[in-house]
């Protein structure tokens, strides 16, 4: 990681395009909007081609000129990014889509890809000076960023609910961060953060109230467009939460656009979400920019029970101009999905993960793909951080018994 490391320009507006300076601490606009971080584009296209990166290790520092980490020696590392794009031809086979691929991101460290947000969150914050960030999650970001927070010396304040799933609020404890449990929605938990951040000071690393998770999400557009040789896939499934995955992997698609990495054809963007907490998906299809508040959410798929994403206009955004779309599918369909890539592929993937698989079938069926498209489904965690999920009847034996495949 030689030469200049990050060409950080600015930070602007998401909704209002107002412009600020990146090297302090900040969180959302004086409209209330999230900031996106700018880079000096037109420097990075002379100093760094995408031949170069070839060389460079396979992490997602390789990219770190379009990252915001100004100096090497802050970079917060457990060995995040270059997830494995695995071909799912057995299944592909199946729904009539010859060349369907999973990318893989349940083997990033803290078993998310939010480990991709937190290795670049962190990083930044520690670069900023912070001492003490707070956050709340639904559970696979706060066991990432607990760790990273860990990792940096830097205290964490976590607030989940407390239906989350139990290994992920285990990996808060055991990273030493301050865990509190919330008898209501990741809605509520923010709700507790956010007075906890006015009162105290802390840096605020909620979901899209800083700027720099996105950066993080972002590579995994970068990693796609590398692994087909810049040749970017026609579709792209994405279980959308709090949005910041497929708000990051647009963001890439364009600076690599602004970069000449990339030709005008972009991926269509599909935001995938569950039946019981929609609300992406409503607005989708009543031509709204923004969405309503999903009273009672529920869905098997915690981490995209998410009632009201911050975020999201940028995601209907996203999918608009990609030509995408946002679909729901139910918790049976979904888990019907993960049982279908365990068995056909090897692949035990988490519930969020799963619910691409069934969204791609449905849209398959409604021929909205067609059946030469490359399609990517995202999986954005590793099912074993998910077991009560799996519900299968396993035989007891006697020493006696004899086995058969019967």
């Amino acid at each position: 990681m030689s030469g200049a490391f990050s060409f950080l320009s600015h930070l602007e507006c998401s909704r209002c395009h107002t412009l600020s300076l990146a090297d302090a601490p900040a969180h959302l606009c004086t409209c209330g909007s999230p900031l996106l971080v700018r880079y000096h584009l037109d420097a990075i296209r002379t100093h760094l081609s995408k031949e170069m990166l070839r060389s460079r290790a396979p992490s997602l520092w390789r990219y770190h000129e379009m990252l915001p980490v100004r100096v090497a020696d802050n970079v917060v590392t457990l060995g995040e990014g270059m997830t494995p794009l695995l071909p799912v031809k057995r299944i592909g086979q199946k729904l009539g889509i010859k060349q369907l691929f999973v990318k893989d991101e349940g083997v990033l460290p803290t078993g998310s890809f939010k480990a991709r947000g937190a290795a670049v969150g962190v990083s930044r914050a520690k670069e900023l000076g912070v001492n003490v960030l707070a956050m709340p999650t639904n559970g696979n970001a706060g066991g990432a960023w607990a760790a990273y927070a860990a990792r940096a010396g830097i205290n964490a304040v976590i607030a989940m609910p407390e239906a989350a799933p139990s290994i992920t609020r285990n990996e808060c404890a055991i990273s030493g961060a301050k865990l509190y449990l919330v008898n209501g929605l990741i809605s509520d938990a923010g709700a507790i953060i956010g007075r906890a951040v006015k009162t105290h000071h802390w840096y605020d690393a909620s979901t899209l109230k800083e700027p720099y998770r996105i950066e993080g999400k972002k590579t995994m557009g970068y990693e796609i467009a590398e692994q087909f040789e810049w040749d970017v896939p026609d579709v792209i499934f994405y279980p959308t939460g709090g949005g910041v995955g497929i708000i990051g992997i647009y963001k890439a698609l364009r600076e690599m656009q602004d970069l000449g990495w990339i030709g005008e054809r972009l991926p269509r963007l599909v935001a995938v979400q569950a039946s019981g907490c929609d609300p992406i998906v409503r607005a989708w299809q009543e031509g709204a920019s923004v969405s309503q508040f999903k009273e009672a959410s529920h869905t098997i798929a915690f981490g995209i029970n998410v009632p009201k994403a911050l975020g999201d206009f940028l995601v209907l955004e996203a999918i608009r101009d990609t030509g995408g779309c946002a679909i729901a599918v139910s918790d049976d369909e979904l888990l019907h999905a993960q049982r279908t890539l365990a068995t056909n592929e090897g692949l035990f993937v988490c519930p969020e993960g799963a619910a691409t698989l069934a969204a791609a079938q449905k849209l398959r069926e409604a021929n909205w793909l067609a059946e030469d498209e490359r399609v990517v489904l995202l999986n954005t965690g590793t099912g074993l951080k998910y077991p009560d999920t799996v519900h299968v009847p396993i035989p007891v034996l006697q020493p006696h018994d004899d086995l058969s495949l019967e």
